[in-house]
């Protein structure tokens, strides 16, 4: 019982946390950027927003008031 009890001072838990939090970035980068097939699906996904837009279209909201 006496690792729980190292747990329990923040000069112990800080640097932990940290080597967790840092661990759990490095692998969502790794799974994100490790496939290129998933690299250009993420890609594809940047257009998404301007496929509503039709060219010419001019959406004022100032002169609708």
């Amino acid at each position: 019982m006496e690792w729980l009890m190292w747990f329990s001072k923040p000069e112990n838990t800080k640097p932990l946390a940290l080597i967790i939090f840092f661990v759990t970035f490095i692998g969502i980068l790794i799974y994100v950027y490790g496939s290129k097939q998933r690299g250009k699906q993420l890609e594809s996904y940047r257009d998404i927003p301007f496929l509503d837009d039709q060219p010419g279209d001019k959406d004022d909201t100032k002169d609708k008031q």
